[in-house]
């Protein structure tokens, strides 16, 4: 079992950043990939970003160069600092373990981009 815990989320301007936190715990040694995904009102959730646990990250091409994924394995954590953000990023954002047959998520934390 996998647990997974997001914060970070808020209320931001747009041009503004937020760090956004997954803290892991349980049998995170089978964990292969890390992501984090969104889901606006009405639209289906999407990819945001992914890191494997060897370090290999991927973004969609609306964050690609304004959010960047890491992780922190001495705190089992993986962060996404999102930069330059924009009303279109406003969404639950959720994190997501990949342990090979099966995924676990959080329970998502809110981010709203407005002025």
């Amino acid at each position: 079992q996998v647990q997974l815990v997001e914060s970070g989320g808020g209320l931001v301007q747009p041009g503004g950043s937020l760090r956004l936190s997954c803290a892991a715990s349980g049998t995170i040694f089978s964990i292969r990939t890390t992501g984090w995904y969104r889901q606006a009102p009405g639209r289906e959730r999407e990819l945001v970003a992914t890191i494997t646990s060897g370090g290999t990250t991927n973004y969609a091409d609306s964050v690609k160069g304004r959010f960047t994924i890491s992780n922190d394995n001495a705190k089992n954590t993986v962060y996404l600092q999102m930069n330059s953000l924009k009303p279109e990023d406003t969404a639950v954002y959720y994190c997501r373990a990949d342990v090979g047959w099966r995924d676990y998520w959080g329970q998502g934390t809110q981010v709203t981009v407005w002025s």
